[in-house]
């Protein structure tokens, strides 16, 4: 009979243990004792931390401003780098999200940001990488972190650069890209011959002298001879020559390397499915950034 007692009294220490040191009510049903007021010194001591936090904040400010009137282009290579690792880190977190929901589901349901996330951010992560690696080393920061805010547009993403580096950065590439047009426009002139007679040689003869001469054609005109750009026709994937498919790799900005006639495919679906995207949201919903990058990296499909 002891025994059943204590044993009892041993299973149910705990529970009475627990109600004790959390509040809980007891059997009984009554509440816990409100706890005790603070006495005076407690009072005091959280006065005291309470302004020595203040205080430090306040210092600290203070020695940041200081810094930046003494040393401005310091403080200016401070917040550059800052504030870009900032937002390339935002955007390395949305493209790994963007990059798994492709793996699993392809590219529909995703909005035309994220396509242009996925579609840029791996060349930002591939310039930027070796500086992050680099300065990973010990003293090394010391040495690269000025020689990229030297060079940014070799050594940094646009999540370093200023407005007006954008600006800047974006002609030098634009031009550059443009260098490779004369060969592709060469290409088409050449393989003009190859078409059989008849409207639509014409009309595409008569692009080719309004591009010759420095004129665009409009969209219905560009419509009309749709044609010829199919996978089994004259300008088709499968029968441009090979310098006019090197001179197309360059123009995008794409390596040199192995399977150039499938990355210029993905290259064409990724752009229809984004001028789509921008037909369906409407140019007056693009900001003025975005409009631009439109403008350098492909042209929009359907009437405006």
């Amino acid at each position: 009979m002891v025994r059943n007692v204590l044993r009892r009294l041993l299973f149910r220490a705990p529970t009475a243990l627990r109600r004790c040191c959390h509040g809980e009510p007891s059997s009984s049903g009554q509440p816990p004792p409100p706890p005790p007021p603070a006495t005076d010194k407690e009072l005091l001591q959280r006065k005291v931390r309470r302004y020595t936090l203040s205080r430090y904040v306040f210092y600290v400010r203070r020695f940041e401003h200081t810094l930046e009137e003494n040393f401005p282009s310091a403080m200016h290579v401070y917040r550059v780098f800052v504030v870009g690792i900032k937002d390339f880190y935002e955007d390395l977190k949305h493209f790994i999200r963007v990059a798994r929901w492709i793996n699993r589901n392809g590219r529909d349901g995703l909005a035309r940001n994220e396509l242009e996330l996925h579609f840029q951010m791996p060349k930002d992560m591939v310039r930027v990488a070796p500086v992050l690696l680099i300065s990973a080393l010990p003293f090394a920061n010391y040495v690269i972190f000025p020689l990229a805010y030297m060079f940014p547009r070799h050594l940094l993403s646009r999540h370093f650069w200023s407005l007006q580096q954008r600006v800047d950065f974006a002609a030098i590439a634009l031009r550059k890209r443009l260098y490779n047009q004369r060969p592709i426009l060469r290409c088409l002139q050449v393989r003009l011959g190859d078409l059989e007679e008849g409207k639509l040689r014409d009309q595409w003869a008569n692009i080719l002298g309004l591009l010759g001469s420095g004129a665009h054609p409009n969209l219905q005109q560009i419509q009309q001879v749709s044609g010829l750009f199919a996978e089994t026709q004259a300008f088709g994937m499968a029968g441009i020559w090979a310098n006019h498919k090197n001179a197309l790799v360059r123009l995008h900005g794409m390596h040199m390397g192995w399977k150039r006639r499938w990355r210029l495919r993905e290259r064409a679906k990724l752009l229809r499915e984004m001028d789509f995207m921008i037909t369906e949201e409407g140019v007056t919903s693009m900001s003025n950034d975005e409009m631009r990058y439109v403008s350098e990296n492909h042209v929009i499909i359907g009437a405006i």
